[in-house]
């Protein structure tokens, strides 16, 4: 189980509502419908979602409620984010004729803010609302006994039907000294109160690049250690290339290629040492946070004995998200490599049809947007350029700096782009990539798009408010249609016009 800390009056708050005391399990009555382990995203909307329609459904949580996201992930991470960007914003009033300073940077009380919001958001996720859902809530570790029965808190749930949804933890890379030395994950930096002020994060994914931007600007020495070339390097590289430039302009220190290969404990703190084309080096930090990636939680749970493959990489589905085991599905981070809130909450709406309506749909057709919450953020929907290429499709490619767009200059935020992809000689949108401080909002209506196969010139015929950021979308509509006038057309033009006058 996660620990919560501080007890003070927010995380008490979170904790009567996802982790109640003397929660008293319900005695099973007969088979479920849907027995559903693991209280997640994927699993509250499986739970919810069967029980809106009449099914039987059974509830097991041996934690918190809400899972990665409201507790260790999405919530917690954005209110600490945006509380780095007051200070930024304050640092960089000057540009904007405010002369400011920062007196002091409250890292405590930051923190506080970031359990008043998780608290205030929790009730949503509460046992006693799924419960009053209609919903047996069982808190403890679900084992399966057999293929159509499991364990929880002594008792034995029978079910026509079940959906895993257990989720993933903090992967922890062997690096010899790391546990004696010590580490934070997404799992307990969120316990904090005081700032480590010498921080390195290792991992230059997403979730070490919103971290180490957002500590470093609540006043961390942060230095990143990476073992690529570049941060985000699963993004466009352009995109990533504008976030790693604004986090060398703010400061942080940035180890790429790095190969780490130990971690001893001193008086002096902690010293991390690494490689880099065979030469050795170390650097030393008040603490080291680890976002090395995420490990799905398949043990303990007696999948064997229900007959459900598995991996350390996850529970193997089918494209119906249905696993070895016909009547045992599964959704979210157990199994999916989008490993997103909003993934696993259109994943468990598929295996709602599924399991219970003997539907076929796919995983395989979601259209799944993502971002990544830097500073300027990285949103991107459907296909990469290179992934294009990879599958012999032909693009045109459009982009617009916001460096040329008028809100954008007025803001102060020129860095970034809007990018899209279309098939060659097309208006088909196939993918889109937006860096921008307010990408995730951003990236809507271009996902709208190629959900619904409206082309970019359609979207120039669409009036967007001046001065907006979100104008740049309908430039590229206007540079696809530029691409229409052939100089053919253009000379009847020119031959109309001159007749008409």
């Amino acid at each position: 189980m996660y620990s919560v800390e501080p007890l003070d009056t927010h995380n008490r708050e979170l904790l009567k509502h996802v982790h109640p005391e003397n929660w008293q399990n319900p005695r099973p009555t007969g088979p479920y419908n849907l027995v559903v382990i693991g209280g997640g995203t994927a699993g509250l909307v499986s739970a919810a979602g069967a029980a809106s329609l009449g099914a039987k459904v059974a509830l097991i949580e041996r934690s918190l409620m809400g899972g990665d996201c409201l507790n260790t992930g999405c919530v917690p991470s954005k209110a600490v984010i945006r509380s780095g960007r007051a200070a930024h914003d304050i640092r960089a009033a000057s540009h904007f004729g405010i002369q400011s300073q920062i007196e002091a940077i409250d890292f405590a009380a930051a923190m506080g803010r970031m359990r008043q919001v998780r608290a205030q958001i929790s009730h949503h996720d509460s046992f006693e609302r799924f419960k009053n859902l209609g919903i047996d809530v069982y808190m403890g570790s679900a084992r399966f006994i057999n293929d159509r029965q499991l364990e929880v808190g002594g008792q034995t749930l029978d079910f026509k039907k079940a959906v895993i949804a257990s989720g993933a933890r903090a992967r922890v890379p062997e690096i010899p000294g790391l546990a004696e030395a010590g580490y934070l994950t997404n799992e307990n930096v969120f316990n904090l109160t005081a700032l480590p002020q010498r921080l390195v994060c290792i991992g230059g994914g997403p979730i070490g690049c919103e971290l180490a931007q957002a500590f470093h600007r609540l006043g961390a020495q942060v230095t990143l250690i990476h073992n690529s070339d570049h941060l985000l390097n699963r993004e466009d590289p352009d995109a990533a290339a504008v976030v790693q430039a604004q986090f060398l302009k703010e400061g942080i220190q940035l180890i790429l290629n790095a190969e780490l290969t130990g971690v001893a404990q001193s008086a002096a703190g902690k010293t991390v040492s690494y490689r880099i084309a065979g030469q050795s080096y170390q650097i030393v930090a008040d603490a080291i946070l680890l976002a090395t990636g995420r490990q799905p939680n398949v043990e303990k749970m007696g999948l064997e004995a229900a007959g459900v493959r598995f991996q350390p990489q996850g529970v193997e589905v089918n494209d119906h998200l249905q696993t070895s085991n016909p009547r045992i599905f599964a959704a979210g981070d157990v199994c999916m490599r989008w490993q997103f809130t909003h993934a696993a909450d259109f994943a468990a709406r598929i295996v709602l049809q599924n399991a219970l309506f003997m539907g076929r749909k796919k995983l395989s057709s979601l259209l799944m947007p993502w971002c990544t919450y830097t500073d300027p953020e990285v949103a991107h929907v459907g296909l990469y350029a290179h992934e294009a290429k990879a599958q012999g499709i032909a693009v045109d490619i459009y982009q617009k700096p916001f460096a040329e767009v008028d809100r954008a200059l007025a803001d102060g935020e020129t860095e970034g782009f809007v990018k899209v992809l279309t098939a060659k000689g097309s208006d088909r949108i196939l993918g889109a990539t937006v860096v921008a401080r307010h990408a995730g909002d951003m990236l809507g209506e271009l996902t709208l798009a190629i959900q619904h196969n409206i082309g970019l010139g359609k979207i120039a015929s669409v009036i967007h408010p001046y001065p907006t950021q979100a104008e740049a979308i309908r430039h590229l509509g206007d540079q696809y249609n530029r691409t229409r006038l052939k100089p053919w057309v253009k000379n009847l033009f020119e031959i109309w016009l001159r007749w008409q006058r």
